[in-house]
């Protein structure tokens, strides 16, 4: 490791006096004219609906599809600010459209192995006592490509199937026990009201816990492509059983083996057979400034910035390394670090112009640690299943070139 690439004793920031001064004087000269132009001109009046500004350009990412029904966009994980993305860049996963449904005639049955079967409408749930709690979804197939060993050149194209918002709801316990859970049951099947009535099954226990039934995210109604009015929030577990436009709950003795848990998102092994029902999603982390696709002007001071998350539990430590692995140190963990949510932690970084990868790794409170590539594969090889494969939480490595240019190793 070159001594000019210090982690842990950057190149302090130092402008003398003289210096200070003169950059302000230039910049007072050159920008006085403009200011007082820009103040004498009357503002925008106000608007019902906030906007951003037009400088702002930061948008969901997708790749043209034949199926437009059946797609995903990506959050721009490099532009993130914090721990909460936007609703309106909160990433979307579709695999038949977003349906266009009313809060004033959608219902929700609940239905199966309960002793009363009942019908909440959203009215209904809305004046019931609510939650709110922040909470990331990621989609099982996220970062996937990394896993076939063709990684994506950008933060957004790697781990962009990924989102943390502030979800509000009613837990999905509180309307389990108001419609009497019998005995036998093991099972909750929870079904959408899109076109293709996507259902998947989650174990009782597990809905008796900590799932939300969300109408509200982010201090306001969910959007329509994020399951307006109503959807399951999952904590830590994979995006597809977070169920979007839920309109059935059906309690079972056994899981409903819907296409999408028998014949996707299960996890393919190197001796042919297939992992079921691997809801939780691991530890791991991403480096999101610089990240691929940036560029770093100057040599001297940079902050290492990026998120960890873990869908079984709290992040409790994240490590970077500016020498290819070779030597690791504790980033600072910003706060709130929540369980199940996005956790940004910050790294002092020193670049002497060489070229260099950056690399993080998180661990959680179960003592999971973020694994390398090769550790992953040695365990579950190369074979993917049908949508590819799942549940992918190796380190990712930036290469950072002697001038300044950010990539993907």
């Amino acid at each position: 490791m070159d001594a000019r690439d210090s982690m842990s004793n950057p190149a302090p920031i130092l402008l003398s006096r003289r210096r200070l001064l003169a950059a302000g004087a230039v910049t007072l000269a050159g920008g006085t004219s403009a200011a007082q132009d820009a103040a004498r001109e009357l503002g925008p009046p106000r608007s019902p609906y906030g906007q951003r500004s037009p400088h702002e350009t930061s948008a969901r990412w997708f790749a043209p599809s034949p199926m437009p029904g059946s797609a995903a966009s990506r959050t721009p994980l490099q532009d993130a600010v914090g721990i909460i993305t936007p609703s309106a860049l909160h990433f979307e996963r579709h695999h038949a459209g977003v349906p266009a449904l009313s809060p004033s005639t959608h219902e929700l049955l609940v239905h199966g192995l309960v002793e009363r079967p009942l019908v909440f409408t959203v009215a209904d749930l809305r004046r019931m006592p609510s939650v709110s709690r922040i909470h990331f979804i990621e989609c099982a197939g996220n970062s996937s490509r990394e896993h076939e060993g063709r990684p994506a050149e950008d933060a957004q194209r790697s781990h962009g199937l990924l989102s943390c918002s502030e979800w509000t709801g009613v837990p999905l316990g509180a309307l389990l026990r108001e419609a009497g859970v019998r005995r036998e049951a093991a099972w909750v099947v929870a079904e959408g009201a899109d076109a293709c009535r996507l259902a998947r099954s989650l174990p009782i226990d597990k809905a008796l816990d900590d799932v939300i039934v969300a109408y509200g995210q982010n201090g306001e109604a969910l959007r329509p492509e994020q399951g307006y009015p109503l959807r399951l929030v999952v904590p830590g577990w994979e995006g597809n059983i977070h169920i979007k436009w839920l309109h059935r709950l059906q309690l079972s003795d056994q899981p409903a083996m819907s296409k999408d848990e028998a014949a996707s998102y299960t996890d393919f092994m190197p001796d042919g057979r297939a992992q079921w029902f691997t809801f939780a999603m691991d530890v791991k982390s991403v480096i999101t400034r610089p990240s691929g696709g940036q560029r770093l002007a100057a040599t001297g001071f940079h902050e290492i910035s990026g998120l960890a998350w873990s869908g079984r539990g709290r992040v409790t430590r994240v490590e970077v390394s500016a020498d290819r692995g070779s030597t690791w140190q504790d980033a600072t963990l910003s706060e709130p670090s929540l369980p199940k949510a996005f956790t940004r932690f910050t790294f002092p970084w020193a670049w002497s112009g060489r070229d260099t990868w950056l690399q993080s790794r998180a661990s959680d409170d179960t003592g999971d640690r973020q694994p390398t590539r090769e550790a992953l594969v040695a365990v579950r090889g190369l074979l993917a299943g049908p949508d590819g494969f799942n549940h992918y939480n190796g380190i990712k490595a930036w290469r950072v070139r002697p001038d300044g240019t950010v990539s993907h190793v």
